[in-house]
């Protein structure tokens, strides 16, 4: 999230909607410190937590980064134009962010060693599959997990509870792909977070 004011943005669509942080903070289960110190950008959320923030908006994670201007369908993305969606600590690149009418996501995703979506098991409706393309990767899903390395994939409906967390000392490196293209319907949205 280099250069993206996470704190500012965060700002400006609650008081949009005429929400206190308090307000705010009662609709997504967190702390009124929690909405706070986001806002002044000293803490980076992680995606679970940015979700369930933006889920009480609601906005989806893509309009929040890409803002709202939709853009023209193309073909090509250079890997500069890709929006970046994660956390700060891990990193999801998605391609076409602002196309409107999306059916699918795709998404560039790195997780540095100890990196995870977060504590609790992300939940939402479509599908979703990749392939780990370098290092390793812990997947939960439905209360199983499986090391996949590069090379292993994986697909499942994203309604069973899941989590991906990078157990390894290396980065791991995936590309993915989920439908519908949760990361841009507003309030239910959201790959791995």
């Amino acid at each position: 999230m280099d250069g993206f004011d996470v704190g500012t943005r965060l700002r400006e669509l609650r008081k949009a909607r005429k929400l206190s942080q308090r307000e705010l903070a009662k609709r997504a289960g967190v702390t009124n410190s929690t909405i706070s110190l986001i806002e002044q950008n000293s803490v980076s959320p992680s995606v679970s937590s940015l979700k369930k923030i933006l889920d009480a908006l609601p906005v989806s994670i893509s309009a929040f980064f890409a803002g709202d201007e939709p853009s023209a369908p193309r073909a090509f993305y250079p890997a500069a134009e890709l929006t970046e969606i994660g956390d700060g600590h891990l990193s999801w690149r998605l391609v076409a962010a602002r196309r409107p009418d999306r059916s699918m996501s795709i998404i560039h995703e790195r997780y540095p060693p100890g990196a995870d979506t977060g504590d609790e098991m992300l939940e939402h409706d479509g599908e979703e599959g990749g392939v780990v393309v370098e290092g390793e990767i812990e997947l939960t899903v439905a209360g199983e997990a499986r090391l996949l390395r590069a090379g292993d994939a994986y697909y499942f409906d994203s309604r069973l509870p899941h989590r991906f967390r990078n157990v390894s000392d290396e980065e791991c490196v995936i590309v993915s792909a989920n439908s519908p293209p949760t990361f841009s319907e507003g309030g239910r949205e959201q790959h791995h977070s």
